[in-house]
């Protein structure tokens, strides 16, 4: 492993700002994502999405009072009538819903899901440092993997206009076309590597498969939902050079393990790479060419913390989330590893968090948070946040409505108090007063983004 010093959190007024997605009233445990484990295994479980949205924000709170910019996309508003509408089902919002709910549960849940929550998967981010035109580059994901994720990429494409609207600094490029070929999982499937966030980086892109290749694609039990066409692609919209961006291939042993997309296996922050010894094929050759990437462009050496599979098996990996933790560098320059409760409750990762403090890294300090929530859905710190690189000038041109403060927080917290219910089961799907319920608790939020 090789050991660097710890770098500024701001250089020339340089930040990386978490945009965290807020938890939405219609939070519950359907089962819809194939390949997620914890989502699956929760299927038909009754849900607190006053809870999921609490503890979320509470997230939120402490990275903020940390010294990490923080910021706040609001959830989208559900259910998705018109979705079931194109589907056959016809009268009032009260009628399609019933008929939905008695044909076809399913299809139900996925008009009602609140995954928009995980903004790992809203998109993927080059900052100004890293693209040719020197503006931010943003891409939404199509997410066509998954069809209940499939509904969010033109909500999403919307919602990012009004935060990065000044094309001076934002490039904001529609989703992928919807094909398969071009299956896109966002940012969940992408890590910057810089020696400061200030400073250009490499850009890393795993994929699961090569949909041009498919005889050469390795046998899988779950999905490989990204593909490298589609990688290579975003590449190519944010301007990337050949020297930033690295194309890895997830190795199918994760992808069965539950891997469903890289962060639930490596995390990146700054010159820090913490990943398992099975996140990608061919780990001794991935390794070897991101780190002479890095330190090629950057002149010094990444400091990769590579853990074995005789420390941390991949079922406790995935099961505990440890590599869902986000990394963050804090103002005084050294970093911090924000880890799921979960990770403490294994003792693989329970034993690995507490000697990496011992270790000669730039990660000093861990903060453990209750995300159960979220969590039983298969979603972790790192899942529900989206991040954006920015100079002082392009922070300046983001919608400052977006921005976390501390009056924002107690109004968020207030309203989700008396708006979000404490419980919700699939059978509360089907009835039509949630309908109104939940459009209304989730439009005051998405109203936050507007001018008063």
């Amino acid at each position: 492993m090789n050991v660097a010093k710890p770098q500024a959190a701001k250089r020339m007024g340089t930040y990386e700002v978490n945009f965290d997605g807020l938890i939405g009233p219609t939070h519950n445990y359907a089962g819809l994502s194939r390949g997620n484990l914890a989502s699956t295994s929760h299927k038909g479980h009754t849900s607190n999405p006053k809870q999921a949205a609490l503890q979320g924000l509470a997230k939120m709170k402490l990275l903020a009072e940390l010294g990490v910019k923080q910021a706040i996309l609001p959830p989208q508003v559900r259910p998705d009538i018109q979705f079931l509408r194109r589907l056959g089902f016809m009268g009032t919002d009260a009628q399609v819903i019933e008929k939905c709910a008695a044909d076809a549960p399913q299809l139900l849940a996925t008009a009602y899901s609140a995954s928009s929550m995980w903004t790992a998967n809203a998109a993927t981010v080059s900052p100004s440092f890293d693209t040719n035109d020197r503006r931010v580059h943003i891409t939404p994901a199509n997410l066509i993997s998954q069809l209940h994720r499939s509904l969010e990429a033109k909500s999403t494409h919307s919602v990012l206009r009004k935060v990065f609207a000044n094309e001076k600094h934002f490039a904001l490029h529609e989703p992928l076309p919807a094909a398969m070929h071009l299956s896109d999982e966002g940012a969940a499937n992408h890590t910057r590597l810089c020696a400061t966030h200030g400073e250009p980086g490499i850009e890393l892109f795993t994929f699961g498969r090569v949909a041009g290749r498919t005889e050469a694609a390795p046998a899988t039990k779950f999905p490989a939902r990204q593909s490298r066409e589609a990688c290579e692609s975003i590449a190519r919209l944010h301007g990337l050079g050949a020297r930033q961006a690295i194309f890895v291939q997830q190795s199918p042993e994760a992808i069965n393990a539950g891997v469903f997309h890289n962060d639930v296996i490596a995390v990146g922050n700054g010159n820090v790479l913490l990943c398992h010894d099975q996140a990608w094929v061919d780990m001794p050759g991935q390794l070897a060419t991101i780190s002479t990437a890095f330190e090629r462009l950057t002149d010094q050496p990444l400091v990769v913390i590579e853990v074995k599979t005789s420390q941390v098996s991949l079922d406790d990996a995935v099961r505990s989330y440890l590599f869902n933790s986000q990394i963050v560098t804090l103002p005084d320059g050294s970093m911090a590893i924000i880890c799921p409760i979960e990770a403490m409750e294994y003792d693989s990762t329970r034993q690995f968090l507490d000697a990496l403090l011992t270790m000669n890294t730039p990660i000093r300090s861990r903060h453990v948070v209750d995300l159960r929530q979220s969590m039983n859905n298969g979603g972790g710190p790192a899942c529900v946040r989206l991040r954006v690189a920015l100079t002082e000038k392009e922070l300046n041109a983001v919608n400052p409505r977006a921005l976390w403060t501390p009056a924002r927080h107690d109004w968020l917290v207030a309203h989700i108090e008396r708006t979000y219910r404490d419980e919700l089961s699939p059978e509360d799907l089907a009835d039509p007063a949630f309908i109104e319920e939940s459009r209304a608790a989730a439009a005051a939020l998405v109203g936050m983004l507007e001018d008063e």
